[in-house]
């Protein structure tokens, strides 16, 4: 295990932790979660030997190997699978060490490397690291390519998988959902799950960390608190602990009032519809939390747009794509206030390029996008980042958009964003990716826009920021389409789900959830083979086709059973935690003569929850095992 016995880090003059205390147990995987500057990167430092203490004590298993993400990737010209293997040090020591052997003719050397390939299951490396890439969404065209043919975000994918690729005792993850779509972030979600090493993991991915850590670093006022359970159950006992600071009270209750009111307000408006309900019980979900959220740094709201036309925006039979490709086809969307709509959908599909269109980005190929007069688009998008000036400060930045505002007005506007004294005045330049995304998301809120275009809005965001913009969303009287791997962020900002797939943009529901069941769905039948093309077979190829297939059907009986039996106990458990979140979500519980009960279903959630879990991950490598099977049968068929 690795000790933290009242260790002090300082960095830059700043001190860090002082007198800290933390223990990680082997296989336990931790959240590490604090403030940005709190001292977790530096953390993560000392854990990889790249940081000493200034004091205290540290004990570190000799014998723990480290697996880490890299922040740089060279343009190498090897392809993505070479650069992926290259991760798994003992495997491809051992490759080269071979091809040095068979070079040589040296029979005992290549027996010696066959033996410690054995040892590291060296011969299902190269396959991992195939199901590695494809879980994050590379195509086996990719998997080819050589990584100086991909963009900065895949080649941070390349490094993930290399990091993932090693079976290290320590595996370091520091927002590892960061340019990654919703379906590799579930793939991730699943992988990290099952992984039986130990796990520290820093996310601003609220149900990145629910799903998959078991314990809360939370690093604060130079301390480690250390908080069993998942991310939830921590924000739960802060915001207990925090309702009971009577200094905190007032801006608790300001932020309860502002919740109430537009609660009260959007019941009124569709108290029946099901989108409705879903909002109303997050909007209280979030409402019981707010006290936990009482003393971050950020405070805004969107202002009352200076129109709002209905409709905003409409597309008829819009066809949008690049040059003379194609990518979506007759589009229908009519945009009004009130429209709450997030995209879903595979990497690729054309979520981007259809906010491209609605931004005025791109121009459609065919059909019409009418944007009706007094529409004022609000677009961010992670290229706004690179185009903002590095010479000028923050102030600069919204003195052209607004030349007649007095630097107070400004000074006070960007308080909101945590740009606080001389930090409004500071050039741009060093600024890092969560303050560029701040000011970006400053200048869109300043403009008081009727429509929101927001395209992965939360990179680089911290867990408090993420809040406070999820607050302002709530808010916001225009019409609102979104992409993003964030599922808090859609759950509690969207009303409504489309789904871009296989060249269209069809509505897909309300509920969130429903979308992971139609990934497996579409997994599993984009495993499968398409329909045998028609062959002239004779009678008894037709006979032995048809006796294989009885043969084949009979052997996977078993497994069927088993995935029977999984869904029905998924379904059990699923019903039993929903019930136990049910009583947990009533703030009575919350009162000191309910201490027993509350203790009591918390330790219900704690025993449910790694059940469920481990039932879907059973299920899910059943269905896998389903797939694989079916497919080895059709390709002996038509071989």
């Amino acid at each position: 295990m690795i000790q933290l016995s009242d260790i002090e880090l300082l960095r830059g003059g700043k001190t860090l932790l002082k007198n800290a205390n933390a223990t990680l147990f082997p296989e336990h995987k931790v959240g590490l979660v604090g403030a940005n500057g709190c001292g977790k990167s530096s953390l993560f430092a000392l854990l990889k030997g790249e940081l000493q203490l200034d004091s205290g004590d540290f004990q570190f298993p000799k014998d723990w190997s480290i697996a880490s993400v890299k922040q740089e990737t060279p343009a190498l010209e090897i392809s993505a699978l070479e650069y992926v293997l290259q991760g798994h040090t003992e495997y491809y020591q051992c490759r080269m060490a071979l091809k040095e052997a068979e070079v040589h003719g040296d029979g005992a050397a290549q027996a010696k490397v066959h033996q410690k390939l054995e040892l590291i299951e060296g011969y299902s490396i190269e396959s991992k690291a195939g199901e590695l890439l494809h879980g994050l969404g590379f195509s086996n065209e990719q998997i080819d390519n050589p990584v100086s043919a991909f963009s900065g975000g895949w080649r941070m994918r390349l490094n993930l998988a290399q990091a993932l690729i090693r079976d290290a005792d320590l595996l370091l993850l520091d927002e590892p959902t960061n340019h990654l779509d919703l379906d590799a972030v579930y793939w991730l979600e699943r992988f990290l799950r099952a992984y039986t090493g130990t796990l520290v993991l820093i996310s601003h991915d609220r149900e990145f960390l629910d799903a998959v850590i078991d314990q809360i670093w939370h690093i604060d006022q130079n301390l480690i608190n250390v908080y069993k359970g998942h991310y939830s159950q921590f924000e739960r006992q802060k915001a207990e602990r925090m309702a009971q600071h009577q200094a905190m009270f007032e801006k608790q209750q300001e932020h309860i009032a502002h919740l109430e009111q537009f609660i009260t307000r959007f019941k009124a408006k569709a108290s029946k519809a099901k989108q409705a309900q879903s909002r109303v019980k997050a909007l209280e979900r979030m409402e019981k939390l707010a006290p936990a959220h009482a003393d971050s740094p950020f405070n805004f709201e969107f202002a009352q747009p200076s129109a709002l036309p209905n409709p905003l925006m409409t597309l008829d039979n819009a066809v949008a794509g690049y040059g003379d490709v194609t990518i979506l086809h007759k589009i229908k969307l009519n945009l009004v206030p009130g429209s709450r709509i997030a995209l879903l959908g595979r990497n690729g599909a054309g979520k981007s390029t259809l906010i491209k269109l609605l931004a005025g980005e791109l121009t459609p190929q065919a059909g019409e996008v009418f944007q009706h007069q007094g529409l004022n688009v609000g677009y961010f998008a992670q290229h706004q980042l690179e185009s903002l000036d590095l010479q000028a400060n923050a102030i600069t930045h919204l003195q052209r958009l607004d030349p007649k505002a007095s630097e107070q007005s400004l000074r006070d506007f960007l308080g909101g964003f945590a740009f606080i004294g001389d930090k409004a005045l500071e050039p741009v330049a060093p600024f890092s990716g969560g303050e560029k995304a701040r000011l970006v998301l400053a200048m869109l809120v300043y403009q008081k826009p009727n429509l929101l275009l927001l395209d992965e809005p939360t990179n680089h965001l911290d867990l408090e920021m993420r809040h406070a913009l999820v607050m302002a969303l709530q808010g916001f009287e225009g019409a609102m389409v979104t992409v993003s791997h964030d599922r808090h962020m859609l759950k509690n900002t969207a009303d409504e789900y489309y789904l871009v797939d296989n060249g269209t943009v069809t509505q897909f529901g309300y509920d969130l959830d429903e979308y992971y069941q139609w990934l497996l769905n579409a997994n599993k039948e984009a495993a499968k083979k398409p329909e045998a093309e028609s062959k002239s077979h004779s009678s008894s190829n037709r006979k032995e086709q048809k006796r294989l297939e009885a043969e084949f059907r009979k052997s996977v009986q078993p497994l069927k059973k088993q995935i029977e039996k999984l869904e029905k106990s998924l379904d059990k458990y699923t019903d039993e935690l929903s019930a136990i979140e049910l009583q947990l979500a009533d703030n009575d519980l919350y009162h000191d003569d309910n201490k027993a009960k509350l203790t009591t279903l918390l330790s219900q959630q704690a025993d449910v929850t790694p059940k469920l879990n481990q039932i879907e991950e059973d299920l899910l490598l059943s269905l896998e095992e389903l797939e694989e099977k079916e497919r080895a049968f059709e390709e002996g068929v038509d071989a």
